[in-house]
């Protein structure tokens, strides 16, 4: 027992030294420390921790004591990326392997891999059915097995990947070349560390570390069971954030009332929308009334994004208009607002959205913006989200005759892919045929690119009258500049406009090629700002093609899928619908925490105290507003916006009695 706590002790150590070295902070959050060290004696655990809890370096730092590979499973190619870049600026060997990349750069990777050179290998799930990864991870030596975004292995969770379920059958697999005891990674990038300083760590099985910020308690068992985490170790941090207060404002103008909550709270935020459209149509909104705010979704050019999404974080831009295509990997701290203007489809989806304020610690604000229509627009975007089993059936062979895949063949092809070619040929509805695609990708048979719907772009940023001058003084671009007007009309001056080069070729008489040299052209003189798609979507076929209708687990999946999803955007609605239960104690009561105390602060608990007004507000109200209200002659809407230090109700609360009283 004293050896045992000794050497958890030097373990400790050791942990610290590291998040020093690589990470530069001098202790562990809450709970962080414990993941570490019990990841770093061999032991399976699965994790809990909020949005900004740190989960990343629960892994990662064990992985560095533990000699081997650590092998990362996480769902998003994006998410995957951002990690490894953060790695590597760390002076630490990480890599990802994903669809996009050619075969001899896969092969190259895992020959790396192989050979231990690289410290982390990021890989999807869809990985784990690949023949030719499975060959390979016999030779490769695994010290740690950390499973992201865990609520994904469980058919309860919000976003159930059933390629998750393949983990627990790889396990023996990589236990075969178990890493053994060593004290420090062999990686070159850790092996300048004091490794005599560092104690042995344990042998045996891998062990495996499942991390996750959004889980029930029906989806935590449900980890446990699929992973095969034994013994059922948890360690779960609260969700309860004291310094993110949360609000649901049910107004029918949620527009105007954006706008005076971005004038009251100071400092950067995050607005949430549901679709591409309505990112581009808010941004221009916020921009008109003295707003600095830019659009972000996965529509946009790779370029595009990662420019608006460098601005905000480097504070050149205070808002930024998004679907849930932003947030994933982003760490900035001092986010002060996060505001839904539409009702999230789960719960869990807007625990996370939310949780990305107030990182720093400071007092941040998550709002929701409500009105009963929400409920009718949802419910009729869900009828468009879950296919019928019928049409899954038709968009999957209808994708492998398009390639003229056979039964038992396709596993490992990539091809070209345009979505508006395919619905097209098939005659499909694009919506619902994305949301089938999406199915498929999910369930681990085939992954379409993320520009799968992407094209170039073109803004005009320059006025109308400046436009024609340019066009009057260089005569030659005069006939592209009016195609592009005539194709896509007063629209290019407002926002960036998806474009169609061979289109503009086609009716400008230009050959494709002259049309880009000239749009090129009229980009570098600053006339317009032309984004060129960087290549065409693709989509990877993972698995071979099947005789569909005898496959169990799908129709057996969407149903199940489907049902849940019904379930969590039922409860989604009556969180927001709901003005009798503190916001905090419904989320947490959600997640598990039965003992949940009011937070007395968010709308619920304030509308409480607010019915009444003592006569020591009062008399400060009445102290603080009645000289302007008299100098510039305010109403109270104005006043409202003034003097935000006081809540709206007690505002009204006064005004109505300073009126009573004839004092106004």
């Amino acid at each position: 027992m004293a050896e045992r706590k000794e050497n958890s002790l030097s373990l400790r150590l050791r942990a610290r030294e590291l998040l020093k070295q690589y990470w530069g902070y001098d202790s562990f959050r809450p709970l962080q420390e414990d993941i570490v060290v019990n990841a770093a004696e061999g032991r399976d655990a699965l994790a809990l921790l909020p949005t900004g809890g740190g989960k990343s370096v629960c892994f990662q730092i064990p992985a560095l004591m533990r000699d081997g590979i650590c092998l990362v499973i996480s769902p998003l190619i994006a998410l995957m990326k951002d990690q490894v870049e953060n790695l590597q600026k760390r002076g630490l060997e990480a890599e990802a392997l994903f669809s996009g990349m050619s075969f001899g750069e896969q092969e190259n990777l895992l020959d790396r891999a192989v050979e231990g050179t690289i410290k982390f290998l990021y890989v999807s799930p869809e990985r784990l059915r690949n023949k030719n990864f499975l060959e390979r991870l016999k030779h490769i030596k695994v010290g740690l097995l950390a499973v992201d975004e865990a609520h994904c292995v469980s058919q309860w969770g919000y976003d159930f990947r059933p390629p998750y379920l393949q983990i627990a059958e790889i396990r023996p697999l990589i236990d075969r070349v178990s890493a053994s005891p060593a004290a420090v990674s062999a990686s070159p990038a850790v092996a300048s560390s004091a490794a005599a300083a560092s104690p042995a760590v344990a042998s045996g099985s891998v062990p495996l570390l499942a991390l996750t910020a959004t889980a029930t308690p029906n989806v935590v068992k449900d980890i446990l069971h699929q992973l095969k985490i034994k013994p059922e170790k948890v360690f779960q941090k609260s969700f309860y954030r004291d310094n993110l207060t949360y609000y649901v404002i049910h107004d029918e103008d949620k527009r105007g009332r954006l706008l005076r909550i971005v004038g009251k709270i100071k400092g950067c935020g995050i607005v949430y929308v549901r679709n591409r459209r309505k990112t581009e149509e808010i941004a221009i909104f916020l921009k008109k009334n003295g707003f600095s705010a830019e659009a972000y979704h996965a529509g946009l050019t790779a370029a595009i994004r990662s420019r608006r999404q460098n601005d905000w974080i480097n504070d050149k831009t205070q808002i930024i208009v998004a679907t849930n295509a932003f947030g994933m990997g982003i760490d900035k701290p001092d986010v002060r607002f996060v505001i839904h203007l539409d009702v999230p489809e789960t719960l869990e989806a807007y625990f996370q959205e939310a949780g990305r304020g107030g990182r720093d610690g400071k007092r941040s604000f998550a709002l929701l913006l409500y009105h009963p229509s929400d409920k009718k627009s949802l419910e009729d975007n869900f009828r468009t989200s879950y296919p019928t089993i019928e049409f899954l059936y038709t968009v999957y062979n209808a994708l492998f005759n398009n390639y003229q895949i056979p039964v038992g063949s396709g596993e490992g092809v990539t091809e070209a892919f345009s979505l508006q070619e395919f619905c097209t040929m098939y005659r499909l509805r694009a919506p619902e045929t994305m949301s089938a695609l999406g199915f498929l990708s999910r369930a681990g048979f085939i992954i379409v690119s993320d520009n799968m719907r992407n094209k170039s772009k073109i803004h005009v940023p320059v006025a109308h009258e400046a436009l024609y001058k340019f066009s009057v003084d260089v005569p030659r671009y005069e006939n592209i500049i009016q195609t592009i007007l005539r194709l896509y009309g007063g629209a290019v001056f407002s926002w960036y406009v998806d474009v169609s080069e061979q289109d503009i070729a086609v009716r400008s008489g230009l050959s494709k090629e002259e049309t880009i040299e000239q749009l090129k052209f009229l980009q570098k003189r600053n006339i317009i700002d032309y984004e060129q798609t960087e290549k065409g979507a693709t989509v990877s076929f993972l698995r071979d093609r099947i005789e569909i209708e005898k496959e169990f687990l799908l129709p057996k999946t969407l149903r199940q899928q489907t049902k849940n999803a019904a379930d969590k955007l039922e409860q989604s609605i009556d969180y927001a619908s709901s003005e009798h239960l503190c916001r905090s104690v419904c989320l947490l009561r959600y997640f598990g925490e039965e003992n949940a105390k009011k937070c007395g602060v968010c709308d619920v608990c304030l509308a409480a105290s607010e019915k009444v007004l003592t006569e020591k507000e009062y008399k400060e109200i009445v102290k603080t507003i009645l000289p302007a209200v008299r100098e510039k002659n305010l109403d109270i809407r104005q006043v409202a916006d003034m003097f935000i230090q006081f809540s709206e109700k007690k505002i009204a609360l006064a005004w109505r009695r300073m009126l009573d009283e004839k004092v106004i």
